[in-house]
């Protein structure tokens, strides 16, 4: 039987209150057994040095016990700060930071304070836990205020206490156990179960293998639990957790809004130009297709604040040097008109046999971030021009665009071409770098 009748696998008992500070921009006061934490996260509209112009903020903490948290008076810091304290504080920095990918932060400083008004073991851990908490919090204000379009939180984390008492494995131990353990951990995970921190001491004597594995699987679940507590606890403000990142495709054409979001699947929240609140039109004066797709993508990121993605694509015909070119959609005179397209291309290709009709479907895609370097990736299709239509689906150069296989892509159902096309070709080399950086 352990000090407080507990089961070695149970957690002492937990309660976490959101807004315990009206006047910080977060805050938890987090109760975990005897242990009392408040926690408070503020925010400053600037970054340390070493960080200026880079782009990107900073999470850090602060840690002290008030004086009579252990029954006993302690000293308060002075000019020079108890070395325990400075030690917790970048322990709960550290992994705070594991929470956030800061570029999205902006450049802006989360400072956690962590006050232990109670101590009964456990406290680094209970800040720990609690300060998350209170940075969710603070991210949440800061995107009611406008400052953030999205949560930078990327991983929830947690931590707990786990020891060897008496020769038994025990999960989240009060002062009592902690005292006598002999052997004391400390876990810091995320929501998949991986590590951000982990802290042991065999105090008493050396850990085996297997008492280290009895303690990891102990500290596994006890994280789950606090984890589930903590998403009870914010509520509503819970959706800032791993959130999917918005992305905005430059775009109101319905069929390349479906065909780019089947290609991207369901990892993102996809949203139209018009359903992103995006007025005007950018002007594409790029005599590249690259340039083209960047102008495009940067003007509504600079709208809306989300991430965009853009696409530039045309017919490049080999024996017309290239043409249409950038200027596919347009190139009978005015925007749109497939038709006058298609009779314009017959026309500047009647002379041309067919062996020399070679042709290539090109696709630009960039992607542009409210932080970083637009990136621009390119994919090609190869064919040749037909000099008759072939097929019902009547969309753009489609009908003359003959692919390897001997059919145009307006013969194509839809789910082939999107596997073999320009745009599924560049798409393929976009997908590693949208993981990258969303």
């Amino acid at each position: 039987m352990r000090a407080d009748g507990r089961a070695n696998d149970e957690l002492r008992p937990h309660e976490m209150i959101v807004d315990f500070v009206s006047t910080a921009d977060g805050s938890c006061l987090i109760k975990t057994g005897g242990t009392k934490v408040i926690c408070t996260a503020s925010v400053e509209e600037s970054v340390p040095p070493f960080l200026r112009g880079k782009g990107e903020g900073w999470v850090t903490a602060e840690y002290a016990m008030l004086p009579a948290s252990t029954g006993r008076r302690k000293q308060r810091d002075g000019i020079k700060k108890d070395g325990r304290g400075v030690e917790i504080g970048r322990l709960i920095g550290r992994a705070l930071r594991q929470a956030v990918d800061r570029r999205w932060l902006g450049e802006r400083t989360i400072t956690i304070d962590c006050d232990v008004l109670e101590a009964d073991g456990g406290t680094r851990t209970a800040a720990i836990t609690g300060g998350f908490v209170a940075l969710v919090c603070a991210i949440d204000k800061l995107i009611r205020q406008g400052k953030l379009m999205e949560s930078p939180i990327v991983h929830q984390i947690a931590a707990v206490s786990a020891g060897i008492c008496r020769g038994e494995a025990c999960l989240d131990l009060c002062y009592i156990e902690d005292s006598a353990a002999e052997t004391d951990m400390n876990f810091v995970m995320d929501e998949t179960g991986a590590m951000a921190e982990l802290q042991g001491t065999g105090e008493g004597r050396a850990f085996t293998r297997e008492e280290l594995e009895q303690l990891l699987d102990l500290g596994e679940a006890g994280i789950a639990r606090l984890q589930a507590l903590q998403r009870r606890a914010l509520g509503d403000r819970a959706r800032h957790i791993c959130p999917k990142r918005t992305l905005v495709l430059a775009t109101n054409n319905r069929h390349k809004i479906i065909e780019i979001s089947e290609m991207l699947g369901d990892k993102y929240r996809v949203l139209s130009m018009k359903e992103a609140g995006v007025t005007g039109e950018a002007v594409e004066n790029g005599e590249t297709f690259e340039a083209n797709a960047a102008i495009k993508a940067e003007f509504v990121t600079e709208q809306t604040g989300y991430a965009a993605l853009a696409d530039d694509s045309g017919l490049a015909v080999d024996a017309l040097d290239g043409a249409p070119g950038v200027h596919s959609a347009r190139y009978c005179g005015w925007h749109g008109d497939d038709d006058a397209n298609n009779r314009l291309l017959m026309e500047n290709l009647k002379d041309v046999p067919m062996p020399e009709r070679t042709a290539q479907f090109v696709c630009a895609m960039a992607l542009a971030l409210p932080y970083g370097k637009t990136r621009v990736v390119t994919g090609a299709c190869p064919g040749i021009v037909t000099t008759s239509p072939r097929g019902d689906r009547e969309f753009g150069y489609d009908p003359y665009f003959e692919y390897l296989d001997g059919r145009t892509f307006a013969e194509m159902p839809d789910e082939e071409k999107n596997q073999i096309s320009h745009r599924a070709r560049a798409m393929q080399q976009m997908l590693p770098v949208l993981e990258e950086v969303l």
